[in-house]
Formats: C-alpha cells, sequence, structure tokens
C-alpha cells in the first residue's frame, strides 16, 4: 500500500474526519491566548491522524453513532498530542514535522502547560459518554503514558538497555494509545466482547510495528522526509531496536557515545547511519515489525467482512511498506 493508497483510505472516512476535525479545533480554544495558539499550532502541524482511523474502524463493527465516536477520536487525539509536546520538552527537540515545536516557538513552560491543557480538554470531551468501563481504560491509558513519559527519561543515555525494556517503551509511547483506540472504538459502538477484544490486540500488534517502522525511518529517511536531523533518536540519547542490535559493536559504541556527549559532527553523524544501515540493524528491525503485523492480521482475519475489516488490512500493509 503506498501513500496514494492511504490517502483514497482517508477519503473513503473523509466526513467522519472533518467532524472530528472541526471538533479538535473548538477542544483547543482556551481563555488563555497563548495556550489556544500553542495548541493550535501542534494541531495545524498535522499528522496521519491514525488514533482517529482506528477509533472509525473499530466502530463500525457494531451500532455506529457519530458524535459519540467523534467524542472518543478526539479524546485520544488530544491526548496523542499532548504527549508528543511532553516528548519534545524531555528531548529537547526543536523540530517536529519540519515545524518549530511548542518549546521551540515558546519555552518548555508553556509546552507543559499545553500538554496538561490537552489531556484536561481529552476529559471532558469523553465527559458525555456515560460508559464507565471506558472511562476506567481511558483513565489507565493517561496512566500509562505518563509512566511511559517518566521511563523515557530514565532510559534516556542509558547503555545498559535490553530488547525487554525497548519493548516496554514503546508499548507505552505508541501501541497502547492504538490499542486503547481500537478497544474504546469497539466498545463505543456496543460490539461484541469478542470483537473487542481482538480489535484491541490488532492495535496493539499494529502500534507495536508502526513504533518499529518509525525507529527504522529515523535512520534510513533523509533530513528533509523526516523533517528533522536523520538519527534524531540517538541524538536525543534514546536507543531504539536498530541501535540495539549494535550495543556490542565497538565502532558504533563510539558514535553512539558522541552522539550522547553532543559531540558528534555532521560528517560523523552521516558516518553514523551509513554505517547503521550496512550493519544488518535495519533488516533485524523489520523482522520484528512484520512478525506484530502478522499477528495483528491474524487477530483481524475472523472478524466480520466488510470494508472496516479491508481498511485495517491496507493499514497494516501500508505501515509495514511506509517510507514517510
Amino acid at each position: 500500500m503506498n501513500k496514494l493508497q492511504m490517502m483514497s483510505l482517508y477519503r473513503d472516512f473523509r466526513k467522519d474526519l472533518q467532524l472530528i476535525e472541526k471538533q479538535l479545533e473548538r477542544s483547543v480554544r482556551s481563555s488563555s491566548p497563548v495556550i489556544q495558539d500553542a495548541s493550535m499550532h501542534l494541531l495545524k502541524a498535522g499528522g496521519k491522524r491514525i488514533r482517529p482511523i482506528f477509533v472509525i474502524l473499530s466502530a463500525q463493527f457494531g451500532t455506529y453513532e457519530e458524535e459519540n465516536v467523534a467524542r472518543v477520536a478526539v479524546a485520544l487525539e488530544l491526548i496523542h498530542m499532548a504527549s508528543l509536546v511532553h516528548d519534545d520538552v524531555i528531548d529537547d527537540s526543536d523540530m517536529r514535522r519540519g515545524l518549530k515545536t511548542v518549546k521551540a516557538r515558546y519555552d518548555n513552560r508553556v509546552a507543559m502547560y499545553t500538554g496538561d491543557f490537552m489531556f484536561a480538554r481529552a476529559l471532558e470531551t469523553m465527559s458525555a459518554i456515560s460508559n464507565q468501563q471506558m472511562h476506567e481504560t481511558l483513565a489507565q491509558t493517561m496512566l500509562d503514558i505518563c509512566k511511559g513519559e517518566i521511563i523515557q527519561m530514565h532510559d534516556q543515555r542509558r547503555v545498559d538497555q535490553n530488547l525487554r525494556d525497548y519493548l516496554r517503551r514503546i508499548k507505552r509511547k505508541t501501541a497502547l494509545l492504538l490499542s486503547t483506540s481500537c478497544e474504546l472504538g469497539a466498545r463505543v459502538s456496543g460490539t461484541s466482547e469478542e470483537n473487542i477484544r481482538r480489535l484491541t490486540r490488532f492495535g496493539y500488534f499494529a502500534g507495536m510495528a508502526f513504533q518499529i517502522v518509525d525507529d527504522i525511518l529515523d535512520i534510513v529517511s533523509t533530513d528533509a522526509k523526516l523533517g528533522k536531523p536523520a538519527g534524531s533518536d540517538l541524538l536525543n540519547g534514546h536507543l531504539t531496536l536498530p541501535t540495539l542490535y549494535l550495543l556490542q559493536d565497538e565502532k558504533f559504541v563510539g558514535y553512539m557515545n558522541a552522539a550522547f556527549d553532543e559531540t558528534l559532527t555532521e560528517e560523523e553523524r552521516k558516518n553514523m547511519l551509513q554505517y547503521i544501515r550496512q550493519s544488518g540493524a535495519i533488516e533485524y528491525a523489520q523482522q520484528m515489525s512484520d512478525r506484530y503485523l502478522q499477528k495483528a492480521m491474524d487477530e483481524i482475519e475472523p472478524l466480520e467482512e466488510g470494508r472496516a475489516k479491508d481498511a485495517f488490512y491496507q493499514i497494516a500493509h501500508f505501515i509495514g511498506q511506509r517510507k514517510y
């Protein structure tokens, strides 16, 4: 599945996404001009809106109620946006998607308040839905995301990490929110518990694959396509699956230490990226991503045939093949 096919999939659900986008804009309005401007800046930076799409598609397996589906989708996208703002503070990142981050445009304090504001708006958005189990799931998800931010800070520039540390981190960073998007989208539609379980697991497995591919792209893509320097994860002190593969490699460790010490030159950065690309690390990470994607597709195989199931298959293929 290429980018053109992905855009075609989004067109199929254009009306739903337009409603969600309008509600997102309403949600970030604030009596504070600074908070509103910062929130709108992040919203207008765009994004793939994967979480809203997962909510929409999961809700297709039950009784689809447009307003409630939109509320769930908006809440989850706001939580995602809040986590991005906080991540940029943790990483001291100046660029995201080719634009200045909130912390770079303002400062760390405004960025943290903006993220907290979006968390609060997410809870407010969900308050119109009376399902207690959905609120409990959302609350637990937010707690786990916050734990993940703390773990990410703890793991930053820590060289004694292993695969379990990495998988735990990306679960909370990405997979959990995609899993919750599927679960709440399915639950708000009143579909069966079996469908809810399968869709929840699909979201988790797809989310794990999505983040691994993101980490691969950080190494193999270009600065222009990423909207930030390639290798930013390592420059920010984060070991990802491709770089974990090389932790016993002396030459790579030299590059890593320089990146962590912020002494890596531009030429060394390019050489480091080339070294990682030729090491077998990318193939290793891709194989693990493919295994997660296969598990994701196995979960939806028994679901009812229809455009939602087809769309999930297409998204899974897109995740595995995406180049941007």
